[in-house]
């Protein structure tokens, strides 16, 4: 994963670059990555550029987009509904270098208000 956040050109392909394998999608026209346990297949649906308090555009964008695909391997799915510890995702966070796993020893359960 972190092979494919290098700054590159768009004629760089980063599945060689990263030693990553395509999948052809089942909806989409672009492939995911093979190896990954979980997959969202998603369609664009807003792209929006940011701006500071000053109302002033900057270089960076908010890109939003529904699901219209989902891949999730079988061993993570427990009575139908997905396993987020055993998928053990890691999620960037903080600083340029900062990143924190989720695991089983983190659960906890909050029921909703009846």
């Amino acid at each position: 994963m972190n092979q494919t956040c290098v700054a590159v050109g768009p004629d760089v392909d980063e599945f060689a670059l990263s030693g990553l394998t395509p999948k052809p999608s089942r909806i989409i026209s672009v492939p995911h990555v093979a190896e990954s346990p979980v997959t969202f297949e998603c369609r664009v649906t807003q792209i929006i550029q940011l701006a500071g308090v000053d109302g002033q555009k900057v270089n960076t964008w908010m890109v939003f987009g529904e699901v219209v695909g989902v891949h999730i391997a079988q061993h993570l799915l427990r009575d139908g509904v997905y396993d987020t510890a055993a998928g053990e995702p890691i999620l960037r966070g903080g600083g340029p270098a900062d990143y924190f796993a989720v695991n089983a020893s983190q659960k906890f359960q909050m029921h909703r208000p009846k």
